[in-house]
């Protein structure tokens, strides 16, 4: 048998030494080895926590892990969006961003808690989907509105006794009712709550009058019968309800258009090859037959751009939403 000199043996345990080094260096470099947050900043059951809750299977079998939908409403996303902006920027905590989050309340509030272009690394944009405009339909029929004339008509006969239902202030469906609002003259009370979800069912219980929500989580209950849809808040009409016009069509409001989108981020300070890594996955996701005929039957558009078009984007929306904001008056009740 061969013997090991002793400037070997050195060598060896050296060597053995910088290994037991190593390992837990390269452990700390593999991504992913826990799960992975998603925060959606409103409640279950709204479009923003459909489409994460769309993407998130997917995403964990690429990843081996776990990507799991965390629901943290309230302030119109301004809670979990500043959850996710003090988080470290190891790729464990992602958001689920909205136009309201990171387009609209910049303008909207005086003060944020977190600044939506600096303290985020945009991944990629998940989807686009216009917003719609609805009513409970027994109500609608008690009421004798069937079209959006109509409405307006009942509304400025009855000022004041008009609640506009919203998933929040700041939300780009806030945002299209106070738009709808200062184009036609009505007066409608604004009522903010933490998700879609939740107004919907104050909406179908009858509580709620009106709301214009994201199209894919009114969805089922146009479906259903449960909701009336008087008109699309996007320039063209929608191919997922291609009878129901769009509110410059019914109303002759020329130039109405409040278009909703979501997109994944992370905070500042984010790996780019993290970042590069889930928009790849997201956007071969959003790619397969099942979620995108899923997505586009709900009205939603996918995406799955690069992270640069999605800064991009962010950048133009901001000035877009900036001069919504402005014509409209909204203010954060």
């Amino acid at each position: 048998m061969k013997m090991i000199s002793q400037s070997g043996r050195r060598a060896l345990l050296g060597a053995l030494a910088l290994s037991a080094f190593a390992l837990p260096a390269l452990a700390q470099t593999a991504w992913p080895n826990k799960p992975v947050k998603i925060v959606v900043p409103f409640a279950a059951g709204g479009t923003t926590d459909i489409l994460a809750r769309a993407i998130a299977p997917d995403l964990s079998k690429a990843f081996g892990q776990q990507f799991i939908v965390d629901n943290r409403g309230g302030a119109g996303g301004n809670v979990g969006a500043d959850i996710v902006a003090k988080s470290p920027g190891d790729g464990y905590t992602l958001l689920m961003g909205t136009v309201g989050t990171h387009g609209i309340n910049r303008a909207l509030y005086d003060k944020l808690p977190y600044d939506p272009i600096k303290d985020f690394v945009p991944i990629t944009l998940v989807a686009a989907v216009p917003n719609v405009m609805v009513m409970q339909t027994e109500k609608a029929r008690s009421l004798g509105i069937n079209t959006v004339p109509d409405f307006i008509k009942y509304a400025r006969a009855h000022p004041g006794k008009i609640n506009m239902a919203s998933s929040g202030n700041g939300t780009s469906i806030h945002l299209a009712g106070e738009l709808f609002k200062s184009m036609t003259g009505i007066y409608m009370v604004h009522l903010p709550y933490r998700g879609s979800g939740p107004a919907l069912m104050d909406l179908v219980g009858g509580t709620a009058d009106v709301m214009f929500d994201n199209l894919p989580s009114s969805m089922a209950f146009i479906k259903a019968g449960k909701l009336k849809a008087l008109a699309v808040t996007s320039r063209q009409r929608s191919a997922a309800l291609p009878d129901v016009p769009t509110i410059e069509e019914a109303a002759g409001l020329k130039g109405f258009d409040a278009t909703s989108w979501f997109g994944l981020l992370a905070p500042a300070g984010t790996s780019p090859d993290i970042v590069n890594r889930i928009q790849q996955e997201v956007a071969k996701s959003l790619n397969t037959p099942a979620i995108k005929e899923k997505l586009l039957a709900q009205g939603a558009i996918p995406s799955g751009n690069t992270p640069a078009e999605f800064a991009k984007h962010i950048e133009n929306e901001h000035i877009k939403w900036a001069r919504v904001v402005k014509a409209s008056g909204a203010k954060v009740d």
